[in-house]
C-alpha cells in the first residue's frame, strides 16, 4: 500500500551531494520551494493518480531503436549546455509551448525554474537545440555531485515534427553520462496512464518504492 506523503520545506541553497539525496528520497524542487508527494487527483478521470518517481542507471542505459531514431532525425542540429539563465527568447516560447496543454496550464518559466535559476538553491544548467540557428528547444536540469535531475523543458510547437521533447532528455542523458553522472532523475510519472508515460520507455530505469524507500528495476513500458 502506498504511504500518502505531502512534504516540503522552503530552502536558498543546498550542498550538491545533500541534492543527490533528497533526489533519492524522492524530493524535487521548483526553484527555493523543495516538495514531495505521493498521490495526485486526476480530475479529468475523476480519480487519484500515484506519483512514481524514476531514476535512470547511466551507466547502463542503452537507446531503444525509436531513441536511436530521434537522434538521427536531428543529427544536424547544433546543441549547447550553459548555465541556466532566463531571457524573452525563452519566455515567448514557453508561451507558444504551453499553449499545447488543456489541463493545469503552466503561467511562467519561473514557476519551474524561479526568477534566477543562475543563483541556486543548486546548480542548474540549460540545453539549448538550434535549427539554422533558430533556438527551437531548450531544456533545465539540475546537477548534483553524482546525480542529475530533469526540472521542465519546453519546445517551439512547430518543431514537433522532430520530437524535440525526447530529443533533450536523450541529449541530457548522453551529456550526464560523459560528466561521469550515476544518475539522471527525469522527473516522475505515475501508476496509471497518463502524459507521462513516454518517461517509462527508457532503459535501465528504477523507481522509487514510497513504502520502503528502496529502489527497484522497473521494465521499459
Amino acid at each position: 500500500m502506498t504511504p500518502v506523503l505531502d512534504d516540503s520545506f522552503i530552502c536558498d541553497s543546498v550542498p550538491a551531494e545533500f541534492m543527490d539525496r533528497l533526489w533519492a528520497a524522492g524530493w524535487r524542487h521548483f526553484g527555493r520551494y523543495f516538495f514531495r508527494y505521493s498521490t495526485q487527483p486526476d480530475r479529468a478521470a475523476d480519480c487519484t493518480q500515484t506519483i512514481t518517481p524514476l531514476r535512470i542507471n547511466l551507466a547502463s542505459c542503452t537507446f531503444t531503436k525509436s531513441q536511436r531514431r530521434v537522434l538521427r532525425k536531428n543529427a544536424g542540429l547544433r546543441h549547447d549546455i550553459v548555465s541556466a539563465r532566463l531571457d524573452d527568447e525563452l519566455r515567448a516560447m514557453f508561451m507558444s509551448h504551453k499553449e499545447r496543454f488543456t489541463h493545469n496550464v503552466p503561467e511562467a518559466l519561473e514557476d519551474f525554474l524561479g526568477p534566477d535559476p543562475q543563483n541556486g538553491p543548486c546548480e542548474c544548467r540549460m540545453l539549448r537545440v538550434f535549427e539554422k540557428g533558430r533556438l527551437i528547444a531548450a531544456s533545465f536540469f539540475d546537477v548534483g555531485q553524482q546525480a542529475a535531475s530533469s526540472v521542465y523543458g519546453i519546445f517551439d510547437p512547430g518543431s514537433a515534427r522532430r520530437s524535440p521533447g525526447i530529443l533533450t532528455m536523450l541529449l541530457e542523458i548522453e551529456h550526464c553520462r560523459a560528466a561521469g553522472l550515476r544518475w539522471l532523475y527525469p522527473g516522475y510519472a505515475t501508476h496509471e496512464s497518463s502524459a507521462y508515460d513516454y518517461k517509462k520507455q527508457f532503459h535501465s530505469l528504477e523507481k522509487l518504492d514510497w513504502a520502503t524507500g528502496e529502489w527497484l528495476k522497473s521494465a521499459p513500458a
